[in-house]
């Protein structure tokens, strides 16, 4: 494994994530060189792609009839899909995340967006959807215009990726089209202005006016980690933004307290410039789990892995360092977990839920893109998967970011 270092910057502590070979040690990634060894599957559920909230809105007008994977557009109802933020409520329950719907502004303005709360049952299997809510701007926090009249959040307005929940119950959630940080109550209302970063615009940002965007589409904020004193929040990019060398990626910090960033920053490197993460959660002050992914889906799905990542750069190359700790394609199951065989793959396009239930357990959600990704099953439109993997190692996490 390498490990980087902390580079500082005038402005900025810069802090970047070393992935080079040495940093695996071959798919399990083993103790020679600080990996975790092969992680276990040790709980499946899924929730059936053609899930819909009921008695929900009409949506898909804009995907034109496909077939998609064998699902015809449009919908009678909002599609329960795209989970791209995960939230642990600590009694058997997660709130989940859609993202902005179908993949793009052009086709998602009757997608409405929505936090889903479910509850996993690995014993049966399935995973059940107990309800939600919408996101929305009833008192008109966001300065720029909306697709609805009722300032119901559509995917046209934002593509929300990540979340989190803090003490006092309300939620923030990254935004890529920005990219924005946005701070919402219980209840889905927005309760303050978009926060950019600065000099950070994707193509899709609604102050752009023509200038050039110094991100790529919908490249934004992916991941966001809340600390574990609850003081700051760190967004985490899935682009690389212009100027920086490609493959890295700005990790900044926001204080809470002042709501605004700090001006330090840390930079997770890829393992490759064509890959992309998926999610991000603390572990502690120093350390935080990253999900990192290629794009392919099933037996073109190379490389889905959890690495945990450390600010404190023992190398001194000014990037995290990065020690692996699961390969999603390569889980042990000598139980059969859900019916597979002895080794696990989940061999999804887009992985973006990680989150922490215990000191060796995690829980991994894919976002199912549908109806387009088929990674599962090809030709069949993928469901939504729960599972949760045992490390072969402690993380020995700070006992705030298990609560």
């Amino acid at each position: 494994m390498r490990r980087p270092s902390i580079m500082l910057a005038a402005a900025a502590l810069t802090v970047a994530l070393a992935s080079p070979a040495s940093a695996h040690g071959g798919p399990a990634g083993g103790p020679a060189d600080g990996g975790f060894g092969r992680a276990t599957l040790t709980g499946f559920a899924s929730l059936p792609a053609e899930t819909f909230v009921p008695d929900s809105e009409p949506s898909g007008a804009l995907l034109g009839p496909g077939p998609f994977n064998g699902v015809t557009a449009p919908f009678a109802g909002q599609p329960v899909q795209g989970f791209s933020g995960v939230v642990n409520r600590h009694d058997g329950t997660f709130d989940v995340l859609s993202d902005n719907g179908y993949g793009n502004k052009a086709n998602s303005a009757d997608f409405l967006l929505r936090v889903h709360r479910v509850k996993p049952d690995l014993k049966s299997g399935k995973l059940r959807v107990l309800g939600g809510f919408h996101l929305s701007d009833p008192h008109h926090r966001a300065p720029f215009a909306l697709t609805r009249a009722d300032r119901v959040l559509t995917g046209a307005d934002l593509d929300v990726e990540s979340i989190v929940r803090g003490a006092d119950g309300t939620y923030w959630i990254g935004d890529e089209f920005g990219p924005f940080l946005l701070h919402f109550d219980a209840r889905g209302r927005l309760l303050e202005a978009p926060v950019e970063l600065e000099g950070v615009r994707a193509p899709e940002n609604p102050y752009l006016d023509g200038a050039q965007p110094t991100l790529g589409g919908s490249k934004g904020f992916e991941g966001l980690v809340r600390s574990v004193d609850g003081r700051r929040l760190y967004p985490l990019l899935e682009g690389t933004v212009t100027g920086d060398t490609p493959g890295d990626l700005r990790f900044s910090e926001f204080d809470l307290r002042t709501r605004a960033y700090t001006g330090k920053r840390f930079v997770y490197r890829l393992e490759s410039p064509a890959h992309a993460i998926g999610d991000a959660v603390a572990v502690d002050r120093h350390r935080f789990l990253v999900i990192e992914r290629d794009g392919g889906q099933g037996d073109a799905a190379v490389f889905k892995r959890i690495y945990l990542a450390d600010t404190r750069d023992r190398d001194r190359d000014g990037l995290l360092d990065k020690t692996l700790v699961a390969d999603l394609l390569d889980l042990a199951n000598p139980r059969g977990v859900g019916g597979f065989g002895e080794t696990f793959r989940f061999p999804f396009q887009t992985i973006e839920d990680v989150v922490l239930l215990d000191d060796r357990t995690l829980a991994v959600l894919n976002d199912n893109n549908f109806p387009f990704s088929s990674g599962r099953t090809p030709g069949r439109a993928d469901d939504n998967e729960f599972i949760t993997v045992r490390l072969a190692g402690r993380l020995h996490a700070d006992p705030r970011a298990l609560r």
